[in-house]
């Protein structure tokens, strides 16, 4: 390879909002997104909340003249959402669906039926290998009681775990955007970051962002926006880094001290996560108890001639009160255990950060968080 090798990569990235029979507009927006990824013909378009399989089947087809490659990633009931087109071969697709992904019995949010996951696609252009991610993270359905935030926090460490191999201010929910509610909002009127093309170089290499531009709330042509989300465009620049170049530098204190401080809370989340997790397991276990109990009874009441009729019509829904109550022990119980997974992990980073600043030496934190993909 040569040692003045560049290559450039357009990146485009949106979270569609395509859920059927209730997205507005949504036929409409898939025709004109797919009109735009052929005008702009990117190197690689990374799509999240496509959740129509015929939709990603229409995309694939309007596409496949600019874009020969794409992959729809399946998972969970109603699958993860995710899909790729692609310029260039795609040699290998890798999905990871992560472990925690919000509560059943939440069925009017829906995520828990979703499978959210992390894809992840590896291209070789020009004698480079490059491994490109899309994902979709939990939504956050409050700020204010977010009763899914150590399941988001799992998430974003299992991320960050999978990949260790714009305008001014970069909002991607704007009050501009007209499917956008100042209740989407909340605090934050003048917008919210909620969408990221993340990057990172191994060694040898020098990767950087030569542009970045997001939507403003309308298409520019028809003046209706693609999505509830704005669309990311960045165009990526890759190069060789000569070798007294360390395209990963050491942070200093005060950014160790930073990222310490965001692993921590991190474990203190999943802690309080755990507790609730626990709590909920303990009190469907008396459920279960009590059920158990009662369906004993009911047996010695069947047997007698006094009260059949009344112990016959009170088991089936004693049966169902044991079996309900069954399945959300065995789910809470998972929960639990998931989340005191990802928590020793934590722990066993943040213990190894302690040992090397005693040491003196270089801490281990700096690859964990700063790789990246597509993500929303």
């Amino acid at each position: 390879m040569k040692p003045n090798f560049s290559l450039r990569l357009r990146v485009f990235n949106l979270n569609c909002w395509d859920i059927p029979y209730l997205s507005k507009h949504r036929a409409d927006r898939m025709k004109r997104l797919g009109d735009f990824l052929n005008l702009e013909s990117f190197d690689l378009a990374l799509l999240q909340e496509v959740w129509s399989e015929q939709d990603f089947q229409y995309l694939r087809q309007k596409l496949s003249l600019t874009y020969p490659d794409a992959h729809y990633f399946r998972s969970g009931i109603i699958g993860s959402g995710l899909c790729v087109f692609s310029k260039h071969p795609i040699q290998e697709i890798i999905q990871h669906v992560y472990t925690l992904n919000g509560y059943p019995y939440m069925v009017y949010h829906g995520d828990w039926f979703c499978g959210k996951a992390v894809g992840l696609l590896v291209l070789r252009l020009n004698g480079l290998v490059l491994n490109a991610y899309v994902t979709h993270l939990h939504a956050e359905y409050s700020r204010q009681k977010d009763i899914y935030r150590a399941h988001r926090v799992t998430q974003a460490w299992e991320l960050a775990q999978f990949i260790q191999c714009g305008s001014e201010d970069g909002c991607t929910m704007v009050p501009k955007n007209c499917y956008v509610s100042q209740q989407d909002l909340g605090p934050f009127p003048l917008g919210i970051r909620i969408d990221y093309v993340l990057y990172k170089a191994v060694s040898g290499f020098y990767i950087y962002c030569k542009t970045l531009k997001t939507t403003t709330g309308c298409d520019p042509h028809n003046g209706t926006p693609f999505s509830d989300h704005e669309a990311l465009m960045a165009t990526l620049h890759v190069k060789h880094s000569p070798p007294q170049e360390d395209p990963c530098p050491a942070r200093g204190p005060a950014e160790r001290s930073a990222l310490t401080s965001v692993l921590r809370e991190a474990w203190t989340e999943l802690a309080l996560g755990v507790a609730q997790a626990r709590w909920w397991a303990s009190f469907t276990g008396y459920v279960i108890v009590l059920g158990l109990f009662l369906l004993v009874l009911l047996c010695v009441l069947a047997a007698g001639e006094g009260a059949r009729e009344v112990a016959i019509l009170l088991w089936t829904p004693s049966v169902g009160l044991v079996l309900g109550a069954g399945a959300v022990y065995i789910f809470h119980m998972q929960e639990a255990k998931g989340l005191c997974r990802v928590q020793a992990e934590l722990q066993h980073v943040l213990r190894r950060e302690r040992e090397t600043q005693d040491l003196g030496s270089e801490p281990h934190l700096a690859p964990l968080l700063t790789a990246g993909g597509g993500q929303s």
